[in-house]
């Protein structure tokens, strides 16, 4: 049996984006994912969802410098139903796990907000990591030409 040693995880402080200097840190980040590294999007990962005004960006903070980011908007105020999206972790920061910290955060801000339900199109490769943070896989899909699943977790109202 092959063991995996992972890194210790560091300290992630993840927050709301504050100014304009740090919505250029969260569109730098999903740009060097998204469009660089993988090449999901040929030249911008922007949407009209960036557009709005409800829409939130968080980053991850780590020492200091912007490590990951994560984009949340409601789908239904009617049904408390909010969307999790465009996750992306720059590659150095990966192995000390910033990933789980910002989903964490998405889901607690999504629910501090009256959310009832999170979803999010996962790629494929990382279900595994969404399911151990208590996501539950509802349906395969492909966007952008990719593998994706559809997954949800139900909020716990804040408090």
């Amino acid at each position: 049996m092959t063991q995996v040693r992972l890194a210790p995880a560091v300290r992630a402080d993840c927050r709301l984006v504050a100014d304009a200097g740090e919505a250029e840190e969260h569109h730098r980040i999903r740009h060097a994912v998204f469009v660089v590294e993988q090449e999901v999007f040929a030249s911008s990962d922007l949407d009209a969802h960036d557009a709005r005004p409800d829409v939130l960006h968080a980053v991850a903070w780590v020492d200091g410098r912007a490590a990951g980011v994560v984009r949340l908007f409601p789908l239904d105020p009617a049904t408390g139903d909010w969307q999790g999206d465009r996750l992306a972790v720059l590659p150095a920061f990966r192995a000390v796990r910033v990933g789980a910290p910002l989903v964490r955060f998405a889901v607690a801000t999504a629910a501090a907000r009256g959310g009832t339900r999170m979803v999010a199109h996962v790629q494929q490769d990382n279900r595994r990591f969404f399911e151990r943070l208590g996501w539950t896989a509802r349906a395969s899909e492909i966007y952008v030409g990719r593998p994706h699943v559809v997954m949800d977790i139900e909020l716990a109202p804040p408090g």
